[in-house]
């Protein structure tokens, strides 16, 4: 534990840094916890950080200790509506890198015109929790593969999900997969706590423009339809200009922004 004083301004009191544990830190206004500090790596070897304080002071002495013991590059996400949080990112040295909108999907087939969407030939949608583990993870790995040589992960929305290290699939129920005789060849990952969100929803590169992701989006939409739930959600990288197509062209609608900065 390392215990470092700031003067706070705020009482006679100083802010104390405390680093709790190898990636997280408290600061302290007479023994008063006024703010928390973390840092976690992403799916993609990222190293992002979030801190939550009561007021500018504590938020400025956090990132100071947090920036003087954590290696570069360094990232961390914001909702773009809170411009004070996000201003005081920009008081740490951290700069914009993307933007990510978060859409609202509809999942009734008559608002979405996905009713009528079949897969193409020869391919069949395996549901939730009925894919085979082993092709699972063989597409998902040729998938992240061919990003990665090109736009690289790092592009895609930041994934949220503490996976263990090197394995990108840690629950295989929440996957349905469009499945060919001798593979699989896309993916749709759909997580409902406490809203359903598709975290993830991609198509091998030499089958794309089939209609494979239309067809894995009418499944998981259609499936969460007859489970009562009226509304999915979803983030898109504002640059990527086909997977904003694929869901406004089924009637979801942008709600709210995060911003992914950099430091």
């Amino acid at each position: 534990m390392n215990t470092q004083p700031f003067t706070s301004g705020l009482s006679e009191h100083a802010v104390l840094i405390t680093r709790i544990a190898d990636r997280q830190w408290h600061a302290l206004d007479d023994d008063l916890v006024v703010g928390r500090g973390h840092a976690q790596h992403r799916a993609d070897g990222r190293l992002f950080v979030s801190i939550d304080a009561w007021h500018d002071t504590a938020f400025d002495r956090l990132a100071e200790a947090m920036l003087a013991h954590l290696p570069a590059p360094l990232y961390t996400v914001v909702d773009e509506a809170d411009v004070e949080l996000t201003a005081a990112w920009h008081r740490a040295g951290f700069t914009f890198r993307r933007r990510e909108w978060e859409y609202v999907v509809p999942t009734d087939p008559q608002v979405t015109g996905l009713d009528e969407v079949m897969p193409p030939p020869g391919v069949t949608i395996v549901p939730a929790g009925q894919a085979y583990e082993d092709p699972l993870r063989a597409v998902d790995r040729a998938i992240r593969d061919e990003v990665e040589a090109t736009v690289g992960w790092a592009s895609m929305p930041a994934e949220v999900i503490p996976f263990p290290e090197e394995d990108t699939i840690v629950d295989p129920s929440k996957y349905a997969v469009a499945a060919a005789p001798d593979r699989y060849l896309g993916l749709i990952r759909v997580v409902t706590v406490i809203r359903p969100r598709i975290g993830l929803i991609a198509v091998r590169a030499g089958e794309r423009r089939r209609g494979i992701a239309r067809a894995l989006l009418a499944h998981a939409l259609g499936t969460l339809h007859d489970s009562g739930f009226t509304g999915a959600w979803a983030e898109v990288q504002e640059s990527n200009r086909a997977a904003a197509a694929l869901f406004e062209n089924i009637g979801a609608q942008p709600v709210s922004s995060n911003l992914e900065l950099v430091r």
